[in-house]
């Protein structure tokens, strides 16, 4: 049903049915487009706020990407349909709208593109979209072929819907010196002091041909007619009317008559997106029209490949283990879905603080030049009492919005906690030395000082039994009610301050500043203290107090009893000692592990908890209602692989990824192509549903996920002498190789178990090491042995 290309660089599913929200997308330095099997896309691009050019039939929001998106008969899509013109049957690609059984189905991802392959009835059609490196458009390539023995006589009607895309304005013409059918809006605004911005905005919406057609039609309800999207009423006729959209729902629909000898094909090229003017189509058209389409497609896919191979095309290490889908979605999926991340910001102009420095967290993995320049970026954006901003500004006209004019207290912790990857990878501490400004001064400090005030800052806002405030959240968003009225505390903001609390000291003792990381260690031994007094409830610790001193995630409630992220980050805080990590682990074990991961926390609530928060009246097990939410999942694997919990470590790993089992695979509904933002939870209380995935790529978790493999399964993780080997293998693995990346060198690295052996013993080049560390690293390449015990 599902199974990598040769060679691992592509991944495909032979099914339209099977795995309906099955998804892959492709992003470039100013859009993302998200396209499931059966033909739906979500198409985003910046403007420089987040704007769509294929929209819903009615008026929709543009804020953020959706998780679980509800397809539906209308939705954006691409498609084609198909008609044999002699005996009138009729069919689609990639499966909507249709949804004819056809003879076979192919839906591939690939690194640079996305593309689909459907026989029916001695028909063959091949479907391509690739992106360019710069412009916000779409470039597909359809091929139709006549794989049967007779001659074919069909009409082939691509068929891009455009949407409601305004109630101001809207319409669409057929324009023949293009050829190109454009669709045109304005967008809605109020105050007269907009103008000047949304008059300069891509309202217009095209899809230019390589081809000239037989006929068009640019009206939704009349190509659509009483046949409904199944069997179009244009369809049904000869030729398509030619008709426009005047203040009417637009859509661009193509009809091309063709003749087809058997073993022929007919290929046509289409440029879909935004533009501002007929003038910018134009000059699309030169640019990918001109000479020849195809050379001028196969030019953009070349740079775009280039673009995409920013990220080494495997980051920072390439894996030969016995677990063959571990290896393909570790060499060619994850480095992706982390530059996706790092080059993008998810699409927003004010990406959330916390979540801007853990996605360049993973950037500092496959450019670690992005990595420090973003860290700049938002250090300069710091106030001068310490306290970092709820998201980082990234153009001139960004204002916070949404979920960034609600005050979090976390921000600060991160700072510290994505850095340390940074330094550890390059050992740049000459980057603590640069002079950045505050936000709204001319004031400058060493980023030294500046993480000394943030740190400053988390110490000076706490309760007086030394806990950390939680304000209208810290990591999880919705907790929105625990302390408005500024008494309730965050348990797990308190582990996260104590962490970043000693990994600040670990930095700065590296960086000669031995008494600050005194003072700083100490601090950090206090706030222990004080969660082991005030938040240990005799078998896992609690989430967090509220404003009316109401102790939640403990052991008397019914729902949200105990939470995932309070156990782990008290492992990696230091919190716990031997027989409180071995009560939570089993405990967490019990509560919240499930067949596809580790739940944040259960049972997930079923109605309005009011002095918790709006994360309670989502549904339960969806999103932080309780799901599997895999940047917590990860954070716990980290702290299970600080412990040396290796096997359990893995187990969870493993989860993350859907498995070669078909059950597995169908109850998640997922390619293993990324790592999604949740797998559906509640596995206890609706289990139905628990393991659906959200098809939301947007997450934190793939910077966390890929420490767990570097400092953890594999232990390759670098620190101020260089590279430290301490690998954490499951039993069940005898020999590994591994391909490291590191400061300008690679290492060739063979792991494997010999018996009798005591400890981990390293030979470089042939010499054995005293201590399983590489030092004075060059740029090189190193034969690595490492011998493990059996």
């Amino acid at each position: 049903m599902i199974k990598p290309s040769e060679g691992g660089e592509r991944y495909e599913l032979n099914s339209a049915t099977s795995m309906p929200n099955a998804s892959g997308y492709l992003w470039n330095k100013s859009m993302m487009v998200h396209l499931n099997c059966r033909g739906y896309a979500v198409g985003q691009f910046m403007q420089p706020e987040p704007a769509k050019y294929a929209r819903a039939p009615n008026y929709e929001a543009t804020t953020f990407v959706q998780p679980e998106p509800p397809y539906y008969a209308h939705h954006p899509g691409r498609f084609c349909y198909i008609k044999d013109e002699k005996t009138k049957d009729l069919f689609s690609a990639p499966h909507e709208p249709v949804r004819a059984k056809v003879d076979s189905f192919k839906f591939s991802q690939g690194k640079e593109d996305v593309s689909w392959q459907v026989k029916n009835k001695g028909i063959q059609v091949d479907m391509e979209v690739s992106l360019p490196e710069m412009d916000p458009l779409e470039l597909w390539t359809f091929k139709v072929s006549n794989t049967s023995s007779e001659p074919k006589e069909i009409s082939f009607y691509p068929y891009f819907p455009v949407g409601y895309m305004s109630w101001v304005n809207q319409s669409g013409l057929y324009r023949p010196e293009l050829n190109a059918i454009v669709c045109s809006c304005v967008s809605p605004y109020q105050k007269y002091q907009d103008y000047p911005k949304i008059k300069n905005y891509k309202d217009k919406t095209f899809l230019l041909a390589d081809t000239v057609a037989t006929s068009w039609e640019v009206n939704q309800w009349e190509f659509e007619g009483e046949g409904g999207l199944n069997n179009p009423s244009g369809i049904s006729q000869e030729e398509l009317n030619n008709g426009d959209s005047l203040y009417e729902t637009p859509a661009c629909v193509m009809q091309y008559r063709l003749k087809i000898a058997p073993g022929d094909s007919r290929v046509f090229r289409f440029v879909f997106g935004p533009a501002n003017s007929l003038d910018e189509i134009e000059s699309i058209k030169g640019k990918y029209f001109g000479i020849s389409s195809e050379k001028s497609f196969a030019k953009a896919k070349e740079v775009y490949k280039q673009y995409i191979s920013k990220a080494n095309g495997s980051g920072a290490i390439q894996i030969d283990t016995p677990d063959e889908g571990l290896n393909n979605f570790v060499n060619h999926w994850l480095p992706r879905q982390m530059y996706y991340h790092g080059e993008t910001n998810r699409l927003t102009t004010d990406p959330q603080t916390r979540n801007y420095l853990q996605d360049n967290m993973g950037m500092g993995y496959i450019i670690p030049e992005v990595a420090k320049k973003a860290y700049m970026t938002a250090i300069s954006q710091q106030s001068e009492s310490g306290a970092m901003p709820d998201g980082i500004l990234l153009h001139k006209d960004a204002k916070l919005k949404y979920i960034n004019e609600v005050p979090h207290a976390d921000h600060c912790a991160w700072l510290p906690i994505s850095i340390k990857a940074y330094l550890d990878e390059t050992n740049d501490y000459d980057f603590l030395q640069l002079q950045l400004p505050f936000a709204g001064t001319e004031k400058t400090a060493t980023v030294a000082e500046h993480l000394d005030l943030a740190m400053a800052w988390l110490l000076k806002h706490r309760d007086k039994r030394g806990l950390s405030y939680i304000e209208q959240g810290d990591w999880c968003d919705p907790m929105n009610m625990v302390g408005p009225k500024g008494v309730g505390v965050s348990g797990w903001l308190s582990m996260a301050m104590a962490y970043a609390l000693n990994i600040w000291a670990e930095i700065s003792h590296n960086n000669g500043e031995i008494k600050k990381a005194i003072a700083f260690r100490t601090s950090a031994d206090e706030v222990i203290a004080a969660i082991n007094k005030h938040l240990w409830d005799g078998k896992w610790y609690a989430r967090g107090i509220t404003d009316d001193n109401v102790i939640f995630g403990v052991q008397k409630d019914k729902e949200g009893r105990i939470f995932l992220n309070a156990q782990s980050w008290s492992i990696l805080s230091g919190c716990a000692d031997e027989a409180k990590t071995k009560s939570m682990i089993a405990e967490v074990e019990e509560q919240l592990e499930t067949p596809f991961g580790v739940e944040l926390f259960g049972p997930a609530f079923t109605s309005m908890r009011e002095d918790v928060g709006r994360v309670t009246q989502k549904h339960p097990g969806s999103a932080e209602n309780g799901s599997i939410y895999n940047h917590a999942s990860a954070f716990y694997i980290f702290s299970l692989y600080k412990l040396g919990e290796t096997e359990k470590a893995f187990e969870l790993v493993r989860k993350m990824i859907p498995s070669s089992e078909e059950e597995d695979i169908l109850q998640r509904g997922q390619l293993p192509v990324y790592i999604p933002n949740y797998y559906r939870g509640a596995y206890r209380q609706f289990p139905r549903t628990a393991g659906r995935s959200s098809q939301l790529f947007n997450t934190g978790t793939v910077p966390w996920f890929y420490r767990c493999l570097i400092d953890g399964l594999f232990g390759l993780q670098g620190d101020i002498e260089g590279l430290r080997i301490q690998p954490q293998l499951p039993k069940a693995w005898d020999n590994i190789n591994v391909v490291r990346s590191f400061r300008g060198a690679e290492f060739k690295i063979d792991m494997k178990r010999v018996k009798g052996l005591k400890r981990v013993s390293v030979e470089v080049d042939g010499k054995v090491l005293e201590e399983p560390l590489i030092k004075n690293i060059r740029k090189k390449t190193y034969i690595v042995k490492v011998s493990l015990p059996a």
